[in-house]
């Protein structure tokens, strides 16, 4: 069996292989972050496998390997929406769908891999529909989102759901020291912020995001927060991350966490617990911050936590910027919902 974290998924698939009772189409559901298109890989390299060892493995010697590893291999289809796209267009289903309808060049199977079905509009949606009801002989979709309420129920309907569990902290804290980050204290705030994603505790180890939050508190804890001066800086750090709007959004959503995580902590201070010990600066910003009191800040955290949720949903990121940095530095602060596009 593949080495995995996921052996619950692994031993479903192996069952099926087993009795012969493979699916065409698979919806995997998980947190981002925890291993869904890795497994996806790993499955697909062990059907493509030309001597496979055992179930649910793969050589790693064959051509049909080397192929993989390479993303060459004629029979496997990985995709998903253009970097520069915020869903998933309807050109690159069309693609999908005219590579998938290419009878196999290597076996009797082709897998395609189509990360993330999150991002599929109606249209696009709409035009899988009929691939997913009458599937080319031999294929095999492994769909990755993180929630099945963010499809179709007629996507949903057509596919067997494969639930991928959130990490315990030991598998995040490997993964993390894998990745060579070894300061004690950076490794526990990640393992705690990533909630069982490793993905996500690796991503936030970025130092020019810490330094972000650091001048966040710097300002909202100060005796005259500016408010304009914030969202400058904040959009700034967005910008930084490249011109399409994908890595603008991620940007985004992961200073939004470190703030939501920072505001959690004051609160706690102000609610009479003690400020965090492996960061005295830190430690100071937030008693600052936690002298504006529960109620004060319990609403801020509200107005934080409401545009995490609108990261994804096309908002104007400079507009809740804007609203989010006035929500951040004044007593009467705008509702963000009204920077919806």
């Amino acid at each position: 069996m593949m080495t995995t974290p996921h052996a619950d998924v692994a031993e479903r698939f192996i069952a099926a292989l087993r009795t012969n009772r493979l699916g065409h189409a698979y919806l995997f559901i998980g947190p981002a972050g925890v291993g869904k298109k890795k497994f996806a890989m790993d499955l697909a390299r062990s059907l493509l496998c030309e001597h496979p060892p055992g179930e649910l493995r793969s050589c790693g010697n064959c051509s049909g390997c080397h192929l993989v590893d390479a993303n060459t291999h004629p029979d496997l289809v990985v995709t998903g929406k253009p970097a520069d796209k915020l869903e998933f267009v309807i050109e690159s289903m069309r693609k999908l769908l005219a590579d998938l309808s290419m009878m196999p060049a290597r076996g009797r199977r082709k897998i395609s891999i189509v990360d993330d079905v999150d991002d599929f509009n109606d249209e696009t949606a709409n035009c899988f529909l009929k691939t997913l009801e009458e599937p080319p002989p031999g294929s095999l979709l492994l769909l990755l989102g993180t929630s099945p309420d963010r499809q179709l129920a007629t996507i949903r309907s057509r596919c067997q759901v494969v639930y991928f569990r959130p990490l315990d902290d030991k598998a995040v804290a490997s993964k993390l020291s894998a990745a060579g980050i070894t300061d004690p204290a950076l490794a526990a705030k990640l393992v705690r912020l990533a909630a069982g994603s490793p993905g996500l505790a690796v991503s936030l180890a970025d130092p020019e995001l810490w330094q972000a939050r650091r001048q966040l508190l710097e300002t909202v804890s100060s005796d005259r927060p500016d408010g304009p001066a914030l969202a400058k800086a904040w959009m700034s750090h967005i910008e930084a991350a490249g011109k399409e709007a994908a890595h603008q959004r991620a940007r985004a959503g992961q200073l939004l966490r470190l703030t939501i995580d920072a505001y959690r902590a004051a609160l706690g201070i102000a609610l009479g617990g003690p400020p965090p010990a492996d960061d005295p600066a830190e430690a100071s910003l937030l008693n600052r911050l936690a002298r504006r009191g529960p109620d004060r800040l319990i609403d801020q955290l509200e107005r934080l936590l409401d545009a995490e949720t609108h990261i994804d949903r096309r908002v104007q990121l400079v507009l809740l910027v804007e609203a989010l940095a006035d929500a951040l530095t004044i007593e009467a602060a705008p509702v963000l919902r009204s920077v919806r596009e």
